[in-house]
């Protein structure tokens, strides 16, 4: 009686998205918006953000922007990529555009075109010496 309770509980409290699938074959025209994971095995022209993971299959490409959270790719891609944590180039990857991520890893055989800025936004402070107000100028030692 008790572990039912629970089991109803827990399903009232988590929030169950499924992943999102596009097949060979399929082409869509358009900006796509999702809260979980997606598969594209077709064509995607057009943007597509995505609060989760995107794998794009060797039959799969995209000719746009791409906006994400972790990415898997193994087919043919021509966008500006975002992706906060890691992208991942498999050896089939093609892959032309800008790309602003945390990590990212290319397997041999992939191929890049484009650029790759890894700060993902963070600001980074100079590393110029500031001198201290009451510290003197050191004498030389050799004159």
């Amino acid at each position: 009686m008790f572990a039912k309770k629970l089991s109803t509980m827990a399903k009232n409290n988590i929030i169950e998205t499924k992943p999102n699938n596009i097949v060979a074959g399929t082409m869509i025209k358009g900006d796509i918006t999702a809260d979980g994971d997606f598969r594209i095995d077709g064509t995607l022209i057009g943007s597509l953000n995505c609060k989760g993971k995107i794998v794009i299959g060797q039959t799969g490409s995209i000719d746009g922007e791409i906006v994400c959270q972790n990415a898997d790719i193994s087919g043919k891609i021509k966008a500006q990529i975002k992706v906060e944590q890691l992208l991942t180039l498999k050896s089939t990857a093609e892959l032309t555009g800008d790309v602003v991520t945390g990590k990212i890893s290319i397997e041999p055989g992939a191929r890049f075109s484009g650029t790759c800025d890894m700060d993902s936004g963070i600001v980074k402070k100079p590393m110029v010496a500031v001198a201290k107000e009451n510290e003197q100028p050191k004498e030389k030692l050799f004159k």
